[in-house]
């Protein structure tokens, strides 16, 4: 049985680029399916779990991986109407395909960028007084009242002005054309409940907003909503958990899943060239993710290589797999977080990282 299966996975290596005559799977290797309506019912899960607080979303990194223009008209459909992504890149994106929602940019405002912000009526997230300065001139100039948000370093000590900055800037809310249309921080350890730096970001966040009264505060991504209303402030911004990442490590995964990635079997046509991850090979030492193959889970044998990936298919039956049957990589049993696990990184980075070599199937919403 042993031989059968090693010569069916050196055969399958030529299927893997061979056409099917089903018109319905690609040319290429893989097929990465997102389900939109998952997006839409995770959203609606966390912004349950923060109400009455405003749920945003953040959509950055192309939609972690799922597609930005998608997922923005599945949510703006479903009823968001906060948009958070990376740069004016994605905001131009995003605004192409929504026309009401508002759209932060967390990556703030770059040298000279001003007026294409007031052209998408995109709004910077301001992290420094030498953007803030630079804002407020080309606001002043151009009478622009599009708004922006101002970033305060509660204990992430990344991006944000400083608590004592805070302090000095808040007399300026009192001027009519202050600017400042949210106030937010991040937390930096909400995945780890029990930490005591959750708490101090908390409280810290809650002294900065009473010097900003009448300003929206937004303090809590994924993982922060799940600490309690403390953490909900006016908005709440989940990201990873949207596209079925556990917002609380340890415990059963209260999202639905999102992405299903299918590809060739059973020298499987995707590698790491193809975003999956290639720390997910099996070793001598340690045994690598898995592949669901006919219904069964079966190991990855080997490393992951740039292209390809062979699938330990013994505990099959002989002939029970042909050339060119699918193989499910992600997806069914096999879930965004167990394969960053298995990988030793992230779900986000698995996510972020599916590259554009595979055809992407979308299931609209029931």
């Amino acid at each position: 049985m042993a031989e059968a299966k090693t010569a069916l996975l050196h055969d399958a290596s030529q299927a893997s680029v061979e056409r099917r005559a089903d018109s319905d799977v690609p040319e290429i290797g893989g097929i990465l399916t997102i389900d939109l309506g998952a997006i839409a019912a995770n959203w609606f899960e966390l912004g349950r779990r923060a109400m009455p607080s405003e749920c945003a979303a953040v959509i950055k990194a192309n939609g972690y991986g799922c597609g930005i223009e998608p997922v923005a008209r599945v949510l703006a459909g479903a009823g968001c109407k906060t948009f958070f992504v990376a740069d004016l890149s994605e905001a131009r994106r995003v605004r192409a395909v929504v026309a009401e929602p508002a759209i932060y940019v967390l990556n703030g405002l770059l040298p000279g960028t001003t007026a294409a912000f007031a052209d998408i009526q995109a709004r910077p997230v301001i992290g420094s007084l030498v953007e803030l300065a630079e804002w407020d001139a080309f606001c002043a100039a151009n009478d622009w009242r599009g708004g922006a948000a101002l970033h305060v370093d509660t204990g992430m000590n990344r991006l944000g002005i400083s608590i004592n900055e805070a302090a000095a800037l808040a007399p300026r809310i009192r001027a009519e054309k202050h600017g400042i249309t949210l106030l937010m921080s991040h937390l930096v350890c909400a995945e780890q409940p029990g930490h005591a730096l959750n708490e101090q970001q908390i409280k810290l966040f809650r002294e900065v907003r009473l010097l900003y009264r009448g300003i929206p505060g937004s303090l809590a991504n994924s993982s922060g909503i799940f600490l309690g209303s403390a953490a909900h402030c006016d908005m709440v911004r989940p990201g990873a958990a949207i596209y079925g990442v556990n917002p609380t490590p340890g415990r059963r995964n209260p999202m639905r899943p999102v992405v299903e990635l299918q590809t060739r079997i059973a020298v499987v046509a995707v590698g790491y060239a193809d975003g999956y991850p290639r720390a997910a090979s099996a070793t001598d030492a340690a045994p690598g993710a898995d592949a669901i193959v006919g219904g069964t889970r079966c190991p990855i044998a080997g490393r992951v290589s740039m292209d390809l990936i062979a699938v330990d298919i013994t505990a099959l039956a002989d002939r029970s797999v042909r050339r060119g049957d699918l193989v499910t990589l992600l997806g069914g049993e096999i879930g965004v977080d167990e394969l960053a696990t298995r990988a030793g990184t992230i779900g986000y980075e698995v996510l972020t990282s599916l590259g554009h070599r595979y055809h992407c199937a979308y299931r609209a919403p029931a």
